[in-house]
């Protein structure tokens, strides 16, 4: 074949009209993801972009905006059992899944505040 996938630019997922302020409580000021500029053109569309480590993620609006309650991302972490307890004393609920834990794998998957699944996982 003459063109080769190198990886994953950003995901997107979807929010509300005017998600704007709560994503940026939850990614920027809880989990500590930088906001990125979007570009100009598309500012209008709404919605908000992070830096999450290599990759982005991009918050859509989205007119009938319904959350993904099963598919998700996966975030890889360093120290997943800190993020947790982090997370659980800034009262933020965790759902604790040991499916891989033979595969030595520790994760957990929690709602943003739009209800949109996102998983965390850590490989030992």
């Amino acid at each position: 074949m003459s063109f080769n996938f190198f990886g994953i630019d950003h995901v997107q997922l979807a929010a509300p009209e005017g998600c704007e302020p709560t994503a940026k409580l939850f990614f920027v000021d809880l989990l500590g993801w930088r906001e990125i500029p979007k570009h100009e053109n598309l500012r209008k569309r709404g919605g908000v972009w992070f830096q999450c480590g290599i990759h982005q993620v991009h918050i859509g609006v989205q007119k009938d905006f319904v959350p993904a309650t099963k598919a998700h991302p996966a975030f890889q972490v360093k120290n997943i059992d800190a993020l947790r307890a982090y997370l659980l004393q800034n009262n933020t609920q965790v759902i604790d899944d040991d499916a891989r834990t033979d595969e030595g794998v520790k994760r957990f998957y929690l709602n943003d505040p739009f209800g949109n699944r996102l998983e965390f996982l850590e490989f030992n």
